[in-house]
């Protein structure tokens, strides 16, 4: 059976237009995210790595090795099967820093350019052969199914052949549609949906041949069971490949595509959805890949049953062809026709983007930040034609010499040389880039020397003398052994024996994610967030410059103003991850490595607790065994030191703040978030002063050290310990004792309670030493007094003078007084209670009493007193001490009153308390100032103004009488001036 030429080729084009259409309508947005977001989605997306190999040229395979061509499905089935373990790690760090190749992963891994451009090189010159054999594919089916017409389509003068044409037209087709929807990254998503539907069409295609293979073949499967008896040939074909050892080799070179095949890495780890749908590919991926194998060995048997005259890699369409259906032919077809685009399609796009990213880029020198993204576009457009120009010109090199299973293997077997490599980005953080180079460089070596140029040139082997060396397909097991091996050999060897550079550790430590490892803190020589936009703007412009730091902050949920090293080493590596996804990981790490450079030092790198902290609590359901039991105990030491009752704070070596407990965070105000990453100088104060000068100076103790915090004095003292550096993983033991420890530890205890005490029993002494004083003074001031008041009590006796009388009364009166304050004072200072006989007190005449011995005193401020206590306002108490009370609050009231002020005593009666309010207009009494105007001795005035005493004894006296001293400040709130001071006594009962 023979189609016409035009109308298979039509058939073709409408299928790659409908996938253009897929994608068209995903990137619109007219299908819901929610199916395209769907895990089945993702296994589909990566059914494209079955390429035309898996549907032609596996049959080659299973004819060669038997049972043995089974380790494809298995090598490839088996890393998925274990997706957790084996790709979930290097997808959460190709998704964390965007590294969308294994270039990129080994450039990010090792530290090196050279990694990159020789893995790019490397990866290239592997997937030639693969492209071939898509380009193969398609121009030797379609040639099949119109043999009878095709030749007019060739052009003899020229040399150009039928097939080379379908072959220059399918590729220059390809390219426009990956150009199109592979070049953009908006258009991403929907070249995913259309690389979904090219794995649907390819299995429904093969499930349907194998069916027919099954049941329009041999009738039934025990019709087949019978078939093999008779052609006992066809069952031996199944295991004689397997006792030759072929397969096991077959598995190993199968395993390596999972994470080495470019276009494979970048669908199944970087552009990953969520870690739930890796999950479900780890069983659905494999189970694609089941429905896959089944057909392959019935579709084998019905071409031999059948003695169809095509090469047993077509038989997946000679079987359809021979059965005489044109429908089951056509969709045959179109199943190999969808394998080979969607491999094309992703393995072009994947090389663009390595060459572009290692290649062309870290040459290139940005003038301006004008259309970046639209030269960044066409520059990988012109790219992904380049390399379909490649694939095309090794296609004719190659000039159908070898079969497609020869292509895919020699293909596998280069990608199986970046194992090692990339094995190490997880499991060996001691492989450093000497060893990574010398091994690919060896294996790639042997490989090109035994395999691919033994397939450019057509040679089998060389002859020196009469010793022959064989070469090419016919020993790939035993060229597959050695690249191998030499790769692993130097690849150990050199990592062992060469020395591993600081930022290579650095770089191992974050690859090494669930590894328990001691990650480095390294230096920025930045200092804040604005100095990253001034910094890249010299290679990225002013405006990518500040969008992509302004991108980073928002990601990172920092401010603008952020200054903590932590943070800054955050902000470097998010915008280092974001840039490799513009520019490629090398031009990324060249930019910030020029702009942002780490600060270099002979001394051993610090260890990034914050970063391990990190790791170990997003990671900690993970951990079993000793490393769970090792977990708990840091959790169990590190809870203690957070609540610790003393405030407590770590500092390493370079004086990052690595521990702020919640002591400390309630002493300073301060929030461990706030600070950790942080250096003492970025605190606010006094705390920035007291820190930074203790942990500099080589104090070990601070005692009693004042500060002033929300405007009250506190008492610190300060303790430091500083933390010796052990003999580690990067540097070696300090045996000296001096400042170059791993960091200290500094403990600030507060001891305001206790010096507040100390004060208050001094104050005590004081009250104890004025109460002697005081009794001494009563006897020594009693007998002058006395005089005083015989001399007053002569004067009424010896004069008539109103005026005289007058004076002697008030001279009587005063003497009296002296006589009650002496003697309250040597009361209120052993006890503070008074035991006197109380009556009934009219307290408007104690206020006016208290007014008119306040105006004798002409020195003071001039103000008015206005006396508005009721008349009737009787409480129960002692006479002369509630005059004391009321002097003492008006003097108050008097100094803090400006010239000419007004004082205003008024009185009311409350739930039986008779209340009197003395009220100035004076600033009022601050609120740090309203919990000590109490304490005995405190005082606002200046020295020499005021002993501290009154309000003191102004209280004692109130609570002798049984009632209450009430403060109200601002006493004028619509000033907010004044103070009023409201005296509550019990109302005496008449």
């Amino acid at each position: 059976m023979t189609f016409d030429i035009v109308n298979i080729a039509l058939i073709g084009v409408a299928y790659i237009f409908a996938l253009f259409f897929v994608a068209f309508a995903t990137s619109k947005g007219w299908l819901s995210s929610s199916w395209v977001r769907h895990p089945f989605f993702y296994v589909m997306s990566l059914g494209v790595s079955l390429s035309a190999w898996t549907y032609y040229g596996i049959i080659d395979l299973a004819w060669q090795h038997g049972y043995g061509v089974l380790a494809y499905y298995l090598g490839t089935g088996a890393m998925f099967l274990f997706a957790p373990f084996a790709l979930e790690p290097l997808a959460r760090l190709a998704q964390r820093y965007q590294l969308t190749s294994p270039a990129d992963l080994l450039v990010f891994r090792y530290h090196s350019r050279e990694a990159g451009t020789l893995a790019t090189l490397f990866m290239l010159l592997g997937l030639l052969p693969l492209i071939a054999l898509q380009i193969q594919a398609v121009a030797e089916t379609l040639a099949l199914l119109s043999r009878d017409n095709v030749a007019a389509m060739a052009l003899p003068d020229s040399g150009v052949t039928s097939k080379d044409l379908i072959a220059f037209l399918y590729c220059v087709l390809l390219a426009v549609f990956t150009s199109t929807y592979g070049a953009s990254r908006k258009r991403r998503a929907g070249l995913a949906s259309a690389m979904a539907l090219e794995s649907v069409v390819k299995l429904v295609a093969l499930l349907a041949v194998g069916l027919y293979a099954v049941y329009g073949v041999f009738g039934s499967l025990g019709d087949l069971d019978n078939w093999l008896a008779q052609n006992s040939d066809m069952q031996q074909l199944l295991y004689s490949p397997i006792k030759q050892g072929s397969s096991h080799t077959l598995l190993l070179v199968f395993i390596a595509t999972a994470v080495a095949m470019p276009h494979i890495f970048y669908l199944s780890i970087a552009d990953r959805p969520p870690t739930e749908g890796l999950r479900t590919a780890s069983w659905g991926f494999p189970l694609f890949m089941l429905l896959m194998a089944l057909p392959i060995f019935p579709i084998m048997w019905a071409g031999f049953a059948l003695d169809v005259t095509e090469p047993v890699q077509y038989f997946t369409l000679a079987v359809p062809r021979a059965s005489g259906s044109a429908l089951l032919t056509i969709l045959a077809f179109i199943g190999g026709l969808s394998a080979a685009t969607g491999a094309l399609i992703m393995i072009t796009l994947a090389l663009a983007t390595m060459v572009m990213n290692h290649w062309l880029l870290p040459g290139t020198r940005w003038q301006s930040d004008d259309n970046m993204y639209r030269q960044l576009l066409w520059l990988r457009r012109a790219l992904v034609a380049a390399l379909f120009l490649a694939g095309f010109a090794f296609y004719l090199l190659l000039n159908n010499r070898l079969s497609l299973s020869d292509l895919a293997i020699i293909a596998f077997i280069a990608s199986l040389q970046f194992l090692p490599g990339i094995f190490a980005v997880i499991h060996w953080p001691q492989g450093n880039r000497r060893g990574f180079i010398g091994g690919l460089l060896a294996g790639m070596l042997v490989w090109a020397g035994g395999l691919l140029l033994p397939a450019m040139v057509g040679n089998s082997g060389i002859r020196i003398g009469d010793f022959h060396i064989p070469l090419g397909m016919e020993i790939w097991p035993q060229i597959t052994t050695l690249t191998l091996s030499v790769n692993m050999l130097l690849f150990v060897c050199l990592s062992i024996f060469t020395r591993t550079s600081s930022l290579e550790r650095y770089a191992a430590d974050l690859c090494s994610d669930d590894s328990i490892s001691q990650a480095l803190r390294l230096e920025l020589d930045v200092q804040s967030a604005a100095e990253f936009r001034l910094r890249l703007s010299e290679s990225l412009g002013a405006a990518t410059a500040s969008q992509e730091v302004s991108r980073a902050l928002r990601q990172l949920n920092l401010s603008e103003e952020e200054r903590r090293p932590y943070a800054l080493r955050q902000l470097r590596d998010r915008l280092e991850a974001n840039l490799s996804g513009l520019l490629g990981r090398v031009l990324a790490g060249q930019i910030l490595d020029r702009h942002v450079p780490f600060v270099t030092s002979d001394q051993p790198a610090n260890k990034d607790i914050n970063l391990i902290e990190t790791r170990l609590s997003r990671y900690k359901n993970q951990l079993t065994g000793l490393a769970a039991e090792l977990n708990n105990l840091r959790l169990y030491h590190r809870q203690m030191l957070e609540e610790l009752p003393m405030a407590a704070c770590s500092l390493g070596r370079d004086g990052e703040i690595l521990l702020w407990n919640y002591a400390m965070a309630e002493l300073t105000g301060i929030s461990a978030s706030e600070v950790i990453g942080s250096k003492p100088e970025y605190l606010p104060e006094p705390w920035r002063s007291e820190l930074t000068e203790f942990a500099r100076s080589t104090d070990d103790s601070r005692f009693k050290q004042q500060v002033d915090i929300d405007g009250t004095s506190h008492w610190l003292n300060l303790h430091k310990t500083r933390l010796k550096q052990r003999a580690g993983k990067y540097g070696r033991e300090n045996t000296r004792r001096d400042n170059r420890s791993d960091g200290q530890m500094l403990l600030v205890e507060d001891i305001t309670e206790t010096q507040v005490l100390e004060q208050e029993l001094m104050h005590s002494e004081r009250l104890a030493s004025v109460g002697r004083l005081a009794a001494g003074v009563a006897h020594e001031v009693g007998n002058p007094v006395t005089g005083i008041a015989c001399l007053a009590q002569n004067l009424q006796f010896d004069s008539e003078n109103p005026e005289v009388l007058e004076t002697a009364d008030q001279i009587l009166s005063q003497t009296q007084r002296i006589s009650r304050i002496v003697h309250s004072l040597v009361s209120f200072s052993h006890s503070g209670n008074q035991d006197s006989e109380k009556a009934p007190v009219d307290l408007r005449a104690c206020v006016e009493e208290a007014v008119q011995l306040l105006s004798l005193q002409r020195d003071k401020t001039e103000v008015t007193f206005a006396n508005e206590v009721p008349a009737d306002l009787i409480a129960l108490g002692d006479n002369q001490r509630l005059i004391q009370v009321f002097i003492n609050l008006l003097s108050n009231a008097r100094d803090a009153s400006p010239d000419g002020g007004h004082i205003e005593v008024t009185g009311y009666t409350r739930a039986g308390q008779a209340c009197v309010a003395v009220t100035d207009n004076g600033p009022g009494i601050s609120p740090a100032h309203r919990e000590r105007i109490l304490e005995p001795f405190f005082t606002t005035k200046e020295p020499g103004e005021g002993t501290g005493l009154g309000l003191a004894m102004v209280y004692s006296i109130v609570e002798e009488h049984g009632g209450q001293l009430e403060l109200v400040s601002p006493a004028h709130p619509e000033t907010g001036r004044g103070a009023r001071f409201i005296v509550q006594i019990p109302l005496a009962e008449l």
